[in-house]
């Protein structure tokens, strides 16, 4: 059932239906009968509609929840007009971190560490703007054996080789 049709009672007569006139007129009681009918229909079909809609929903939703100490990245999309990370254009990076985590506010929100570049941002977030951190982050290569030159370049050298091809011509 068209809008037009329940809010008016009739269908809508556009230039090529001006011919065809409405079937009968409906005259007291049976107007609000036909109105009340028509209107239960509507809202049961906007229900349907709804539940479907609602169930489409929730089969992407996920429960995510933390523990305070975990690392999590943030989610830095949203906030590109607001704070320029690194790089700007379609090299600008979707997640930053990892941060720490210091308190769980509420159901939904945690209070995060962030670096001191990100001193203008408000440190707490909501769930779905956090992305498990699964790599410890103190786990990272020390920086002793590297020799870092005057221009802040260094030298790469393998520590050991895996594999190697030989190729016939």
């Amino acid at each position: 059932m068209a809008p037009f049709e329940a809010l008016y009672g009739c269908k809508c007569r556009i230039p090529l239906s001006w011919d065809q006139i409405g079937e009968r007129q409906l005259f007291g009681t049976e107007v609000l009968s036909e109105a009340e009918k028509k209107v239960r229909i509507v809202r049961e079909r906007l229900r349907i509609a709804q539940t479907q809609q609602k169930s489409y929903a929730e089969n992407r939703r996920r429960e995510l929840t933390f523990e305070v100490g975990d690392y999590v990245y943030l989610c830095v999309t949203p906030l590109k007009r607001v704070h320029r990370f690194q790089t700007k254009g379609k090299l600008a990076p979707c997640f930053v971190g990892p941060d720490r985590i210091l308190e769980h506010r509420c159901e939904v929100a945690y209070q995060l560490e962030l670096p001191s570049n990100m001193v203008g941002i408000h440190d707490v977030f909501h769930v779905s703007q956090l992305k498990k951190c699964l790599r410890v982050p103190e786990e990272q290569a020390s920086s002793e054996h590297i020799d870092i030159q005057e221009d802040q370049t260094y030298v790469e050298k393998p520590v050991r080789i895996l594999e190697t091809n030989e190729r016939r011509t």
